[in-house]
């Protein structure tokens, strides 16, 4: 029996950063990985890459935080999204193949979250 490999499909999801001189906290992950939190510069980008599942079921969902504002969103699905490219602007994220298409809107969530403040350093 001869076994033909399969060519690894690699996928890149870019999140961008167009806010209104505001930090963006990016917290992504799937059900095998958690990218951990990062805080993405204005005009930066958070992104990865990774190879999808032979039978399908990649999904990333990520949590997004800027001041007392929150977004929670699908980032990619395999076999619904065919880009992975997403603008944050002060109204919510944007993109995967428009920028006109509004994926998520920010809420200010009624549950405590952890506010991530800037600190008189600039740290956060």
């Amino acid at each position: 029996m001869i076994m033909m490999a399969r060519p690894s499909v690699q996928v890149t999801v870019n999140i961008t950063n167009h806010l209104t001189e505001k930090i963006l906290i990016v917290h992504c992950r799937s059900k095998d990985d958690d990218l951990g939190a990062h805080a993405v510069a204005v005009g930066a980008s958070f992104h990865w890459s990774f190879g999808l599942e032979f039978f399908g079921g990649t999904r990333f969902s990520c949590k997004l935080a800027v001041e007392d504002k929150r977004i929670s969103f699908v980032a990619y699905e395999q076999g619904v999204d065919a880009v992975g490219d997403w603008f944050v602007l002060d109204d919510g994220v944007h993109g995967n193949g428009s920028p006109y298409f509004l994926k998520a809107a920010w809420r200010r969530p009624a549950h405590a979250w952890i506010y991530i403040q800037r600190t008189s350093n600039g740290m956060i």
